[in-house]
């Protein structure tokens, strides 16, 4: 009985000292109890697609790509992130897309680790993506709890000044990006509004803006089926018994046409503020 490679990427040598011979692992590769993705390199059957297109391409998983296999939110998710040691390193070519980061961690991972440490894939992703989708992913590490305030404020001040206004928009109570984003259209419109507020007979809701207006983000995983649009039509049903009204865009356009969103809530708000001013 041979003990297992780790996670990480396992060389030849190390698996021989662990007793496996040339001839066992040519086997094991052959009936897919080993992956080999490159040369001189072994993982586990199961391991991260990403991280294994990270090893064949001699890299390491880092920004928005290492984020998402830890369940945090980030806008983009289609581009593979990668960090290589130096730019000279940057010769793989692959079919998928790629983006490629260099330079010393801050944080020095394992020597097999086929993934930067989860401090400095957020410090990349800070730098990388749209300030919006950088602060909806911040506020994902913060709501997880995958790190603490002083591990942002030491990552922080590695960055430019200029990155400072993200680090002050952060706000750990948003539950998903799509609220993240919901929060930050709220905050350039300039109304007042509440997050996570608790409405007795409704329960709780993502936000109340200006006092009288509920707007809740569905998503296709939450929402979809009848029995949730049951409960929430109800839900939407008690409020409007206390004096609210509802509005509920889907996530999708919250991410990717949120002008649109934001055209509907000036609208909601105008329309309130017309027929106070009639009355």
């Amino acid at each position: 009985m041979h003990s297992a490679p780790p996670m990480a990427a396992s060389r030849r040598s190390e698996l021989i000292r662990l007793g496996w011979t040339d001839r066992e692992l040519k086997r094991a590769v052959a009936e897919g109890r080993l992956l080999k993705p490159r040369a001189n390199a072994y993982l586990l059957p199961g391991t991260d697609p990403d991280l294994i297109d990270a090893c064949a391409l001699g890299g390491r998983l880092t920004c928005v790509s290492e984020l998402a296999r830890h369940g945090v939110f980030v806008l983009e998710r289609e581009t593979l992130h990668l960090h290589f040691h130096e730019a000279r390193d940057l010769a793989p070519k692959t079919s998928r897309r790629m983006r490629r980061h260099w330079g010393r961690p801050r944080r020095a991972p394992h020597p097999s680790a086929l993934a930067l440490e989860l401090f400095d894939a957020l410090r990349e992703s800070v730098r990388c993506q749209t300030p919006r989708a950088a602060i909806a992913t911040l506020d994902s590490v913060l709501h997880l709890g995958l790190l603490q305030a002083d591990d942002l404020d030491e990552l922080f001040a590695t960055l430019p000044r200029r990155y400072g206004v993200i680090r002050s928009l952060a706000d750990e109570r948003c539950e998903s990006g799509p609220e993240s984003l919901l929060r930050l259209i709220l905050r350039t419109l300039g109304v007042s509004f509440e997050v996570q507020v608790i409405i007795p007979r409704v329960g709780r809701v993502d936000f109340v803006v200006d006092g009288w207006l509920i707007v809740e983000c569905d998503s296709f995983e939450h929402h979809s089926s009848w029995e949730a649009q049951r409960r929430d039509r109800r839900r939407d049903q008690a409020a409007a018994a206390l004096g609210y009204a509802t509005y509920r865009p889907i996530a999708e356009d919250i991410m990717w046409r949120s002008a649109d969103v934001q055209a509907a809530l000036v609208g909601l708000l105008r329309g309130r503020a017309g027929k106070a001013a009639r009355r």
